[in-house]
């Protein structure tokens, strides 16, 4: 094979001055109504007796867990009486300690699966034969200022290998591109026109969509409105998604041999970590993740979620049942839906539509935000659109399970503020008890005083049960590893496992505080008010300047000598008992310099980095071939006529001028362009948002690109 030619100058016959669409065929999306009971398009099958005590055991093993640790809490702050802080300390406890037993409990549940099916024995294995599918798919690529050169060559890779299954003719390509960025913009342009000439398939389409609303939900409802009522499927990718051609096919048979499914959902790994960050990050998902999988899989059943990505969705079930409101208010709350998959997975559900994972399913990867920094402004956005839910649960006709994953997800932040609360409390408890004379003569009768105290031998076996709980989830794992010849050899060996599992322990405990201090200033943030915006993803180099490293870890270093400090006026025991919090947050910013820098392929190893399979391969090597700079927009144009004429042909019919519709960003542009004696000296003086207004309107853009 070979590989991209940054060039589209050999490209033949006259794509470049063809709008690079097919025939609209428009498909009705309306918004649905989340305050009115919806009557199903079809009716849901009944909860099968297997669902129904799966959840059980789940719920009821949570709570037999959560009350007993309650319990034994109480043991240890009942000693002399319960003050009033003390009792917050229990509250909390006992909210923490049932997210801890729920995630401990799904588990639990994905390593019996496991052990009962075997990772070795896969119904969706490679060496399975595919099946033979019929229907029409729709392979759906939204982008949002992303590297153009990498994303097609991923999705070059996709291609072929979805061409070398032989059922490469009943799937088209949509790259849907949402970028604001003008140079980025062109360079898409370029990169698909490349593309287009290597792949030679007339079914790749492009657009671009000048108007942004609703981002990623409304790129994907735009092109159902306009494209969507010729095809059965469609499957969801994002802008650092791989899938193998066998993956995508054996996702159309599952759809096309169950028709009460609305969507089915994979397991993405994550690959092409080079950071100690985001090695960490793969190693964990990888040796973790198939377990949590395979137990929520277990107990969701037709109740499941949906992450976004790498999923295939029927696209008229979409269309009629998960349509988005406006959420009321205004922002952060209100305006349009940001976590939009869980949303349109309980829609679906609410109609009738059964919602599916296929934990063991493989050959569907990601990338993971390259640094702790670019992880944390990334969950930013996660934890508003979570947030948002909470107008979103109360909503008619929702499956109870769909309700739970919305409470989740809140909870998967809100959980944040509440651990931080609860170190806060303890230490207040421990400073209080050192610091301030107990009342001896209160008011009221009472016989004695009211003092903080506890039970401290108790409390350590308390702190060993919850840190076990947290932990032997990844002692499953690898004994899951442990058990099977093949996932042993992939990750080499059950001692470079084990070795590999207690690094990142180490490493992710370092970690944790960290991302404890930024969930919750996040969620302050976003209670008081503040937009997270939205900001685009760095892909490969998480390296940070050291201004920006003291700024962004100042307020968790901070954080740590406060800690430090008032423990250590307690006592030498209370600061060592506090230390694995308190290292984390006093060494901040070498933790998160570290964690950025390029990690060595042996640390944290995968199967996938061990033997990459095909497709993954194949992508590398051409992102490796297509590594190109990106020129300034109107310098690209001007110097390639090709892609001018393939740009000019890509802009929609223009629209009728009204006084409310008039492009201020165009009108100042053009005047700066007139006033100017050259495009370079033009080009000083215009903004992005100009040169982005000027490249949407052709007159405009001609007229530039004519100045000497």
């Amino acid at each position: 094979m070979g590989t991209l030619n940054p060039s589209p100058r050999s490209i033949v016959g006259d794509i470049a001055t063809q709008r690079l669409l097919p025939r609209e065929t428009p498909l009705p999306m309306a918004p649905g109504d989340l305050g009115k009971d919806r009557v199903p398009d079809r009716v849901p099958a009944p909860t099968a007796a297997t669902m129904i005590w799966r959840r059980g055991l789940i719920l009821l093993s949570t709570a037999a867990l959560t009350g007993a640790g309650g319990y034994e809490m109480y043991r240890v702050l009942q000693v002399g009486g319960v003050t009033v802080l003390e009792a917050m300390v229990l509250a909390l406890f006992l909210i923490l300690l049932a997210w801890v037993a729920f995630s401990f409990a799904s588990a639990v549940a994905g390593f019996f699966v496991l052990l009962a099916h075997g990772r070795d024995r896969d119904a969706f294995a490679a060496g399975v034969e595919l099946p033979v599918i019929a229907t029409r798919t729709a392979m759906l690529l939204p982008i949002y200022n992303e590297d153009p050169h990498r994303l097609t060559a991923r999705l070059r890779a996709i291609i072929e290998s979805l061409e070398a299954t032989a059922h490469g003719e009943l799937f088209d390509w949509f790259v849907l591109s949402d970028s604001t960025d003008p140079d980025i913009w062109v360079a898409e342009e370029k990169a698909l026109l490349t593309l287009r000439q290597a792949v030679g398939t007339p079914r790749l389409y492009y657009r671009h969509r000048a108007d942004n609303t609703a981002r990623k939900a409304g790129n994907i409802s735009e092109w159902i409105t306009r494209f969507g009522a010729v095809y059965d499927f469609m499957i969801v990718l994002d802008a650092d998604s791989l899938m193998s051609g066998d993956t995508i096919v054996r996702l159309v048979h599952a759809m096309e041999t169950n028709p009460t499914a609305g969507l089915v959902q994979t397991l993405p790994m994550i690959v092409n970590a080079r950071s100690l960050f985001s090695r960490v990050q793969q190693f964990a998902g990888r040796l973790y993740g198939p377990l949590i999988a395979a137990g929520v899989a277990w107990w969701h059943g037709s109740e499941g979620n949906y992450w976004g990505h790498n999923a295939i969705i029927r696209v008229r079930a979409f269309a009629e049942a998960a349509a988005l409101p406006q959420l009321r208010g205004r922002k952060p709350f209100g305006g349009h839906i940001l976590s939009h998959d869980f949303v349109e997975a309980a829609l679906m559900r609410r109609a009738g539509w059964g919602i599916y994972m296929l934990p063991r399913l493989g050959g569907s990867y990601e990338e993971v935000p390259p640094s702790l920094l670019d992880f944390a402004a990334r969950d930013r956005r996660w934890c508003q659109g979570n947030l948002q839910h909470l107008a979103v649960v109360p909503a008619r006709g929702l499956h109870w399970v769909s309700r739970l994953h919305f409470m989740v997800g809140i909870g998967a932040y809100l959980t944040a503020p509440l651990w931080l609360l609860f170190l806060l409390l303890g230490m207040l408890i421990s400073l209080q008890a050192r610091f301030v004379r107990p009342e001896y003569f209160p008011k009221g009768f009472s016989l004695f005083p009211t003092w903080p105290a506890q039970d401290p031998v108790l409390a350590i076996w308390v702190f060993v049960a919850t840190m076990g709980l947290l932990l032997l989830p990844k002692l499953l794992s690898v004994v899951l590893v442990w058990t099977q010849r093949s996932a042993r050899r992939q990750f080499g060996g059950a001692l470079r496992t084990a070795a590999g599992v207690l690094a990142e322990v180490v490493v992710s405990a370092l970690m944790a505080p960290v991302m404890m201090i930024f969930q919750s200033i996040a969620v302050v943030e976003i209670l008081a008010g503040r937009d997270a915006g939205w900001q685009t993803q760095r892909r490969d180099d998480g390296t940070v300047e050291r201004r920006e490293l003291y700024r962004k870890y100042g307020v968790p270093t901070l954080c740590g000598v406060v800690m430090a400090a008032s423990a250590y006026a307690v006592s030498l025991p209370l600061l060592l008992w506090m230390s694995p919090v308190i290292v984390g947050l006093l060494f901040a910013v070498p933790i998160g310099a570290l964690t950025a820098e390029p990690a060595p392929d042996k640390f944290f190893s995968t199967p996938e980095d061990r033997e990459p399979p095909p497709v993954l391969r194949r992508a590398n090597e051409l992102s490796a071939a297509a590594a190109v700079g990106i020129k300034p927009a109107l310098t690209e144009l001007r110097q390639d006529a090709v892609l001018l004429a393939f740009h000019l042909a890509q802009l929609p019919p223009p629209r009728a001028v009204r006084p409310d519709t008039i492009d201020a960003n165009l009108a100042v542009g053009r005047a700066k362009v007139d006033a100017s004696d050259s495009l370079e000296q033009a080009a000083v003086h215009l903004s992005s948002r100009e040169i982005f207004s000027i490249l949407n309107d052709g007159p405009a853009l001609s007229a530039a690109l004519q100045k000497g």
